[in-house]
């Protein structure tokens, strides 16, 4: 059952200290408080049972492959027509086997249209499949008060009344929706100016740059800061917008192990002894490049050896904060708060304030010549267009809430609700005998689910229970690692967490049904409520 397999820790793996695998620092002399993360090694049946299922899975699909290439199964999937056979192919078709033979099968649990805000409590737009969801049609309900697990909502600050609104709504009214221009052109407002100091006051630093994109802010601004000739040291788990910013700026990339200090420094130091490849010159500049909290694992990043490696090898560091800013430290100035160490030790600070502000875009800050450079010399701020009015206001009035500057506790309540939300959640899980990963101060919390049917089931039974959860599985985790992964909100009272963790009294679901259920034998209509 569901129950059975969720539930892994049993008197067996409990009494197997092989099974699990606690991180602690190196050199705990740099750490202030204790830091320990944990994270379990999948049991051995479980790991063969998983890649047998995605055998299976890979069987059905060659076999499904076969009577659409005889035309015996409609083919849904784009291919070019008959008389285009003679160009070059423009849709791999082995490329797309994973989407189209298996992702498809569990399709319904991602891309849930929302129609409300989406806060502790959010609205869904009920949909149906009638062709094992090739397509959805909505059937014109709605699924109310969903208890939301999936948004980055750490704060709270996604809502629709209270000063933030107004505030947004104001803005609107005086600047309207839209700029229709980049900052360097007449798209800069007395608003991105007053934004930009805030930032650089609540981080710290001695300037900041706001971007309209969060994911662009990575992207477009690490060629601008490394190119040919430099050697950028990237954490394995690091997001897709680091690895692309990484992979467009031409520097050379080499990838260190997930938060091990060793394998890291050990690229430091061959990168200082060989320097560049064949010419063996020295490098132009090593940039290490991790992230505050890893948002599929719900790790935090060891900073203080990272700075203290960066500072021994004469390294630069990019530190991204998307998850991390507002979600960590006493006042809820991300890891370099929660370390309590000194924000010059970092290069370039880079986060988002879709997370905890409840808006959008991202930020970079450091010294004010960096700053300066990335003004004439970032794509992201000489080509987009400038941030929305209403949305760098929401920005604005969410800060200083956080900060205290608008007269009230209401920003130190938040901080404290979501510490103590994200403690109570961790604690009940692990007393309830679930497998979860990460640091137990991170409000992302990954449940482990193992196996490929667990991952549609789980999601469907959970919205069955007006519970929005966010799964996951191959390739965004390790092939054996599939896992459900909920995010803690200073918005979620005691109750919806209460909720949430009895999971356990889900009713029996029989892996093999919905094994079948998941990889060929679905059935034909499949609702997102299912």
């Amino acid at each position: 059952t569901l129950k059975k397999c969720v539930k892994l820790k049993t008197n067996s793996t409990m009494s197997n200290k092989k099974l699990s695998r606690v991180d602690v620092p190196n050199n705990s002399s740099l750490y202030k408080k204790p830091f320990v993360e944990s994270f379990e090694e999948t049991p051995l049946l479980v790991a063969v049972l998983t890649y047998m299922g995605y055998g299976i899975l890979t069987i059905f699909g060659y076999l499904r492959d076969f009577l659409r290439q005889w035309n015996i199964e409609k083919c849904h999937v784009a291919r070019e027509r008959e008389e285009q056979k003679d160009f070059v192919p423009l849709y791999q078709d082995f490329e797309n086997f994973y989407t189209r033979n298996l992702y498809m099968r569990i399709r319904d649990n991602w891309n849930r249209p929302i129609c409300s805000v989406p806060g502790a409590k959010m609205d869904l737009v009920e949909r149906v499949s009638h062709d094992y969801n090739w397509t959805f049609e909505h059937t014109g309900k709605v699924v109310k008060d969903v208890i939301n697990m999936g948004s980055y909502n750490y704060l709270g600050f996604a809502e629709n009344i209270g000063a933030c609104a107004d505030a947004a709504v104001k803005a609107t009214h005086k600047y309207g929706a839209g700029v229709s221009s980049t900052r360097c052109e007449m798209g800069n407002l007395d608003i991105h100016e007053e934004l930009e100091q805030l930032v650089a006051r609540f981080l710290g630093v001695e300037s900041s740059m706001a971007f309209g994109m969060g994911f662009a802010t990575n992207s477009m601004n690490i060629p601008a800061l490394t190119g040919k000739g430099c050697l950028i040291l990237s954490d394995e788990l690091n997001h897709a917008s680091l690895v692309l910013g990484a992979r467009l700026s031409g520097s050379t990339i080499r990838v260190f192990k997930h938060n091990n200090m060793q394998s890291l420094e050990k690229l430091l130091r061959d990168a200082i002894v060989h320097g560049q490849p064949r010419t063996h010159r020295p490098w132009k500049k090593i940039l290490i490049v991790v992230e505050g909290i890893y948002s599929m694992e719900g790790s935090v990043v060891r900073l203080p050896e990272v700075i203290a490696l960066k500072k021994r090898y004469k390294a630069y560091l990019y530190l991204d904060e998307a998850h991390s800013i507002g979600a960590l430290g006493p006042n809820g100035r991300g890891v370099v708060d929660y370390f309590g160490l000194d924000p010059k030790d970092v290069d370039i600070m880079m986060g988002t304030f879709t997370k905890s502000f409840g808006a959008a875009g991202g930020y970079i800050g450091g010294k004010k010549e960096l700053i300066d450079y990335l003004r004439t010399h970032s794509h992201s701020a000489l080509y987009a267009t400038s941030m929305s009015p209403p949305v760098a206001q929401q920005i604005i009035t969410s800060m200083k809430i956080i900060m205290g500057e608008d007269g009230t506790k209401l920003g130190a309540d938040r901080l404290r609700q979501l510490s103590e939300n994200t403690t109570y959640f961790r604690r009940k899980l692990r007393d309830m005998g679930f497998i979860i990963y990460g640091n137990d101060d991170s409000p992302v919390v990954p449940m482990m689910l193992y196996m490929p049917a667990k991952i549609g089931a789980f999601g469907r039974e959970m919205l069955k229970r007006n519970i929005g959860t966010v799964v996951v599985g191959f390739p965004a985790t390790p092939i054996i690692e599939s896992r459900a992964r909920f995010c803690i909100s200073a918005a979620h009272t005691r109750e919806m967490l209460d909720t949430v963790s009895h999971l356990a009294n889900l009713k029996p679901i029989y892996i093999y049904r919905n094994f079948y259920l998941s990889c060929y034998v679905s059935p034909k209509t499949v609702h997102s409520s299912y």
